[in-house]
């Protein structure tokens, strides 16, 4: 039997590290050739590691969360044959801080058990290789141990004795509704000059009848829930620790805000036309071409287009270390997408050179694989201007956030229809307004309004739109 280490491959072009982000293996497991092992992110795209042989799971090198250097040995199997380990060339210090092992401890051939380390131990091995979830299951098996057995609600031990654990909400009714409590003459007596409601009280004597120490119990604890229906107090906290794709896009918007100073530019178009010539287009059938169906969104991209090509400093990055613009003469238009996994932005590269149905096509593209999240690394980098939309819950208007380093994004809330005055009469309309947000240092406030300026009469006039 020999020895076969897996390191982390090159997941990318420029790419020095990544963020280990799933295992879908554990030390002990069989895994055969091709075998997913993990899950690492870079750059918000995914890429899945898998086994270049057969072989048992003996040691993982990183937990969930971590940022691992590429090249750095992440599993480690025993495998038929020699592996791909020599002699002194096992585990080093830096990987023994990942099991949890010494360097020596790690030596030695591993266990059936796994864990690295004597055959002797297999006990400390599999400790030293837990993965960060058993440690969460732990905690979480120890509250449970605390509150799985319910205690009376007030104490339910002679003297105000109490067993409900770090809780102290009541963790049920203390007899059935409607029954009355049973308590003697002095114990009523007590309860009505001290305010305790007795139907609350869950007795501790004979037959539950309630006592003075049930009644010392009560007051011991504070005014309680003037009726016990279910309700208790819920003082859990749990600990979630920010991994994969939520952590880069909290580490981008902190980049934005903390750089960036934003200045929001909010204007009202009325988009009636365009939905009555979108609704057009989208009847209309061509025999053998075979069309996407059209939203807002590729008109918006095209107007864009039409604007930028006035103002392509809008168009651009800042790199704000080196005090450069870099101005594009290409139009990749990031498009915000909401994913089960969270914020992502797939990008339309070279919209001036798309058509408004091969916008509308490149969209879809993206955004489903967005969805499923097979979108690829160059998918998802690129842009030179954003678009943010959040559709029917996008809200009367919105602060968006620039994504770094562009120096622009549009943000697009919700269509509304709503009385216009004509000049002679209220008609209804369908009116949308645009939440754009802008680098004020390097785009000033009449720059960014002549910009959607210049959008609005686009939009508003769609056959412009289609004229070169």
């Amino acid at each position: 039997m020999g020895e076969y280490v897996i390191k982390l491959p090159d997941v990318g072009e420029g790419v020095a590290e990544a963020e280990l982000v799933e295992w879908q293996v554990k030390v002990g497991d069989f895994v055969r050739e091709d075998a997913v092992l993990a899950a690492v992110m870079t750059d918000k795209a995914t890429v899945e590691i898998p086994s270049p042989v057969d072989g048992e799971i003996v040691w993982l090198g990183a937990e969930i969360g971590d940022t691992v250097a590429i090249g750095s040995p992440i599993v480690r199997l025993k495998v038929a044959g020699e592996g791909n380990v020599g002699a002194g060339a096992k585990s080093s210090g830096g990987e023994a801080k990942a099991t949890g092992a010494t360097p020596t401890e790690a030596t030695p051939a591993p266990s059936p058990q796994g864990g690295g380390g004597p055959a002797s131990a297999p006990k400390a091995d599999a400790k030293s290789v837990a993965r960060p979830s058993a440690k969460v299951s732990a905690r979480e098996d120890e509250s449970a141990t605390a509150t799985e057995s319910p205690s009376p609600l007030w104490g339910g031990a002679r003297g105000g004795a109490t067993a409900v654990g770090r809780g102290t909400a009541p963790v049920a009714a203390p007899r059935p509704e409607g029954e009355k409590p049973l308590a003697s003459p002095a114990v009523r007596l007590r309860a009505k000059e001290a305010g305790v409601d007795l139907r609350q009280v869950r007795g501790s004597g004979p037959a539950g009848r309630i006592l003075h120490e049930d009644i010392d119990a009560s007051l011991a604890r504070g005014p309680q829930l003037a009726k016990v229906s279910g309700l208790a107090r819920n003082e859990a906290v749990e600990d979630i620790k920010i991994i994969g794709l939520r952590r880069k896009i909290a580490e981008k918007m902190a980049l934005a805000k903390s750089r960036i100073p934003h200045i929001t530019y909010v204007e009202e178009i009325d988009v009636t036309a365009l939905e009555d010539l979108r609704a057009a287009l989208n009847k209309e059938k061509r025999s053998g071409v075979e069309r996407p169906k059209l939203t807002l969104l590729p008109f918006l991209m095209r107007a864009m287009v039409k604007a930028i090509a006035d103002q392509p400093n809008i168009n651009a990055l800042f790199d704000d270390e080196g005090g450069v613009v870099h101005q594009h003469g290409g139009v990749h238009i990031g498009i915000a997408a909401q994913t089960p996994s969270g914020l992502v932005v797939p990008v339309v590269k070279h919209a001036e050179a798309r058509d408004i149905w091969d916008c509308a096509a490149e969209l879809n593209r993206l955004a489903e694989a967005a969805r499923s999240g097979t979108a690829t690394r160059d998918e998802l980098s690129g842009s030179t201007i954003t678009i943010t939309s959040l559709g029917a819950m996008g809200g009367v208007a919105t602060t968006p956030v620039i994504n770094h380093p562009e120096v622009a994004i549009l943000g697009v809330n919700k269509m509304m229809v709503r009385p216009i005055w004509d000049g002679t009469q209220f008609i209804p309309r369908k009116m949308m307004n645009l939440s754009s947000s802008f680098d004020h240092r390097v785009i000033d406030g009449w720059d960014a309004a002549v910009f959607i300026q210049r959008i609005k009469a686009l939009v508003e006039t769609p056959a412009l739109i289609f004229v070169d």
